[in-house]
């Protein structure tokens, strides 16, 4: 049985306020925060890069930093994001020609390596060898870069095929959760929760990232008596 991790995403928070906002959501219970970085490259926006993460890591010494990694050569940012704090790099498989390299080259900075899979892309992209080296998986419920898109629940039994093959592995999901989508990922296995706007925006945050703890930690119960 893995645990619950709920991971806000940043990006839905007051940037103007970024290390009270980090420092609120971890207050809240939140165990990481989900740091979008994209490239204008990969996805067509811009957001944040490695000086960003360089001043909450300063401003918060032992924050957990999620890197979603929406990135054209994810090879090129390990050195930076490690440097700036980065405590997980999770890259696009759709971005890498040689996956296990760049897994053995994030490890070799010293953080945890997770690999995502788009919503077109079948989860068996993650072959065996891929899932078994990685430390995470990320299976993405939107489209990465475009903000405001509702949830795709056809996502979500590619979750429970990666949960079949990986039981205790950690797997994430990405894209308009919260608790009215709550649910059906944690009932396929999902066990690290990045919401967005359904925690910053929440009158009490602190009840949200609880109400997904619990669905999360009632699933994986279910599922380790099947």
């Amino acid at each position: 049985m893995v645990k619950a991790i709920i991971s806000p995403s940043v990006l839905a928070s007051d940037f103007g306020q970024l290390t009270a906002e980090c420092q609120r959501m971890i207050k809240g219970g939140a165990e990481w925060l989900h740091m979008d970085v994209m490239d204008g490259h990969f996805v067509p926006n811009i957001t944040m890069g490695a000086p960003i993460l360089t001043c909450v890591h300063k401003g918060i010494p032992d924050i957990f930093m999620d890197c979603h990694m929406m990135v054209a050569q994810p090879e090129k940012w390990v050195n930076d994001i490690a440097d700036a704090g980065g405590a997980l790099y999770c890259f696009h498989i759709e971005a890498t020609s040689d996956p296990l390299s760049l897994i053995t080259a994030i490890h070799a900075r010293n953080m945890k390596a997770g690999v995502a899979i788009s919503p077109d892309t079948p989860s068996n992209a993650i072959t065996d060898e891929i899932g078994e080296k990685a430390d995470m998986l990320l299976v993405m419920t939107v489209y990465p870069g475009r903000g405001g898109q509702k949830f795709l629940e056809r996502c979500v039994p590619k979750v429970a095929e990666l949960r079949s093959r990986f039981p205790e592995k950690d797997i994430e999901v990405d894209g308009g959760v919260g608790p009215k989508t709550i649910d059906v990922c944690a009932d396929a296995g999902s066990n690290v929760i990045v919401a967005g706007t359904a925690i910053f925006n929440a009158p009490n945050a602190e009840e949200v990232i609880q109400l997904l703890k619990d669905t999360v930690n009632t699933a994986q119960a279910k599922l380790a008596v099947k």
